[in-house]
């Protein structure tokens, strides 16, 4: 998916710039959307996207970076036994890449026993210590 866009952007800048304009606003408006580029972005900015900006646009890792789940293995575990929503519509699919402004309307199905704020997996969430910052702690 990455080397489609980088290959998209590569070839839109040996372009005129007539040719190039209308092309360049699809793919700069498609990224933005997805989240993967800032919104003061440029064709350049394409060309400097790594992998990682794509994964952190997964469903899964929304999901553990939101704490609605534990671990990325347990995020991924909950939407594949679709006790994962984006609106009223259950998602099973962990490599799903979230738009930015469906971000906000993840959450727990309303049939879900995870949606109950008693269930115990609610508890180990709040126990766990954050891993992100521990893993930013490990870095140093």
């Amino acid at each position: 998916m990455l080397s489609k866009f980088r290959g998209i952007a590569r070839s839109l800048i040996g372009k005129t710039p007539e040719e190039r304009k209308k092309m360049e606003e699809m793919l700069l408006t498609r990224l933005k959307k997805l989240g993967i580029i800032h919104e003061a972005a440029a064709l350049d900015d394409v060309l400097d996207s790594t992998i990682e900006d794509i994964l952190e646009r997964r469903l899964q890792t929304i999901i553990f970076r939101k704490n609605l789940a534990k671990s990325i293995y347990q995020a991924r575990q909950l939407i594949t036994h679709r006790h994962i929503a984006i609106g009223e519509q259950r998602v099973s699919v962990p490599s799903y890449l979230v738009p930015i402004e469906e971000e906000n309307q993840i959450t727990y199905t309303a049939k879900s026993p995870a949606a109950n704020p008693h269930h115990p997996l609610h508890q180990t969430i709040a126990a766990a210590p954050p891993q992100a910052k521990t893993e930013e702690t490990q870095d140093e």
